[in-house]
């Protein structure tokens, strides 16, 4: 079955010339220079509209973890300061993979 299909596709059409109805050009079909430099400037600007939201996203959860690594360090100073700030940044990041923690 499998010989049957790759036979099938490896066949040559029965026109090899031409595949175009009589009367277009490449020209009219292809989109050309200007199709491929639009294209091109549009993977541009998405490759840099991404990497800027990632930026902007992990700028995001950083400042999330600085506060709440300084809210835990204003909570374990009212506490009677048992914890010491050197613990307290140690232990926002518990599951290790430097996102914020679930409980």
């Amino acid at each position: 079955m499998h010989h049957l299909i790759l036979a099938l596709t490896v066949t040559p059409s029965p026109d090899p010339t031409g595949t175009l109805r009589p009367g277009l050009s490449e020209d009219q079909v292809t989109p050309g220079t200007w199709g491929f430099v639009l294209t091109a400037f549009i993977v541009i600007l998405t490759t840099f509209l991404i990497v800027d939201m990632v930026r902007r996203i992990r700028r995001v959860r950083y400042r999330a973890q600085v506060e709440e690594a300084r809210l835990a360090a204003e909570a374990g100073n009212a506490e009677g300061g048992s914890e010491s700030a050197a613990e307290a940044g140690s232990s926002t990041d518990e599951n290790g993979d430097g996102g914020p923690r679930t409980r």
